[in-house]
C-alpha cells in the first residue's frame, strides 16, 4: 500500500508540472519547417496556419522552406531535431508513401514522428497545356493511347500526391505516359504553364491563377465527385469508373515530444483551422480543413501507409 501512495503521489506531483508546461509553452518564436519549395499547397497551408497561429499565442511561427527528394530532407530535420515542441513541420500524405518508394530512409516513418492533427484535404485537378489535343478525360486517355511514352507530365517529386493520382490514372486505363519529377508543386505548375511538360494531377490551389490565365486547360478532378469550386469541371470518376484519389496535408513534431505541448498545438491549430477567414481561405482552394485528435491522426497515419504500399505496388511507381 506504500508503494502505491507513493506512484499515486510522483503522478500528483507531476500532473501541475505538465499543465504549466503547456500554459508556458511557447515561451519563445516557433519554427515551421515545410519540407516543400515555396508555392505549392504544403506552403499555402503551412504559411495561412503560422500566420494564424501567430496572432492566436503572441509567438512567432516562422515559416522555413527546406524542399528536396519528396519532402525527405526536411523530415529528416525534425526526425533528428529537439523534442520541446519548437519545431512543427507541415507536409503531405506523400510522408507516409515514401518509406514505400525509397529503399532506405534516414528516420521510422511511423516512430520518429508524432502526428498532431491532419489539416486539409488535397484534391487534385487533372490539367492539361492547351497545346494538347484534349479536352475532356476520354479524350486524354486517346491521346495517352496513340502517344505512348510520349506525353510528359509532371510532379511535385516521386511519391508525391500529384506524381501518384496520374500513376493511378495510367494504371487504371493503361495508359503509359513519362514522368518528369520536380523539387515541388511550384515548379512544376510554372513547367506546366509554361508547355515544358504537358499534363499534371496538381493541387486545385496551386493552379487556380493558371486556370483564370487559361494558360492550363482542366479535363477533371481526382475527388469522387465535382467540387463545389469548379461545377463544370467533371470528376474523373465520371469517365474511369472507380478511380478516386485523394489526401491530406499534416503537422508533425518530434517523437518524444512531451504530450502536454502536443496537445496545446493540437487545440490551437484546431482553433486556427476553425477560424472562418482560415475556413473561407483554404476552402477557396479545395483545401478544406479536417482537424482531428492526436489519436485521430496516427490512426489515419498507419492506414494511410498500408494504403500507400499497395498503390505503389499496384502503379509500379518508382523514383526517377
Amino acid at each position: 500500500m506504500r508503494a502505491v501512495f507513493a506512484v499515486l503521489a510522483a503522478v500528483a506531483l507531476l500532473m501541475p508540472a505538465a499543465g504549466v508546461l503547456a500554459q508556458a509553452y511557447p515561451a519563445k518564436p516557433v519554427r515551421l519547417l515545410i519540407p516543400w519549395p515555396p508555392g505549392g499547397a504544403n506552403d499555402v497551408v503551412g504559411r495561412i496556419v503560422a500566420q494564424r497561429l501567430t496572432e492566436q499565442l503572441g509567438q512567432q511561427f516562422i515559416v522555413e522552406n527546406r524542399g528536396g527528394a519528396s519532402g525527405t530532407i526536411g523530415s529528416d530535420l525534425i526526425a533528428k531535431g529537439p523534442t520541446d515542441g519548437y519545431t512543427l513541420m507541415v507536409t503531405s500524405a506523400t510522408h507516409v508513401a515514401n518509406p514505400h518508394l525509397y529503399k532506405k530512409l534516414p528516420y521510422d516513418t511511423l516512430k520518429d514522428f508524432t502526428g498532431v492533427t491532419a489539416l486539409a484535404v488535397q484534391v487534385g485537378m487533372l490539367v492539361v497545356h492547351p497545346s494538347l489535343p484534349a479536352k475532356t478525360v476520354k479524350e486524354f486517355i486517346a491521346v495517352g493511347h496513340a502517344r505512348p511514352d510520349q506525353v510528359v507530365y509532371g510532379s511535385s517529386g516521386s511519391g508525391s500526391f500529384v506524381h501518384l493520382a496520374m500513376a493511378l490514372l495510367n494504371a487504371s486505363t493503361n495508359t503509359k505516359m513519362v514522368h518528369v519529377p520536380f523539387k515541388g508543386g511550384g515548379p512544376a505548375t510554372i513547367a506546366l504553364a509554361s508547355g515544358e511538360i504537358q499534363a499534371m494531377t496538381a493541387t486545385i490551389g496551386s493552379l487556380i491563377p493558371h486556370i483564370a490565365s487559361k494558360r492550363v486547360r482542366p479535363l477533371g478532378v481526382t475527388s469522387a465527385k465535382r467540387v463545389a469550386q469548379y461545377p463544370d469541371v467533371p470528376a474523373i470518376a465520371e469517365s474511369v469508373p472507380g478511380y478516386e484519389f485523394v489526401a491530406w496535408i499534416g503537422a508533425f513534431v518530434s517523437s518524444g515530444t512531451p504530450r502536454p505541448i502536443v496537445d496545446r498545438l493540437n487545440a490551437e491549430l484546431r482553433k486556427a483551422l476553425e477560424h472562418p477567414d482560415t475556413a473561407r481561405i483554404l476552402g477557396a482552394q479545395t483545401l478544406d480543413p479536417m482537424p482531428m485528435s492526436p489519436e485521430q491522426f496516427a490512426t489515419l497515419l498507419k492506414v494511410d501507409y498500408d494504403k500507400y504500399d499497395k498503390l505503389i505496388r499496384l502503379t509500379g511507381a518508382k523514383l526517377e
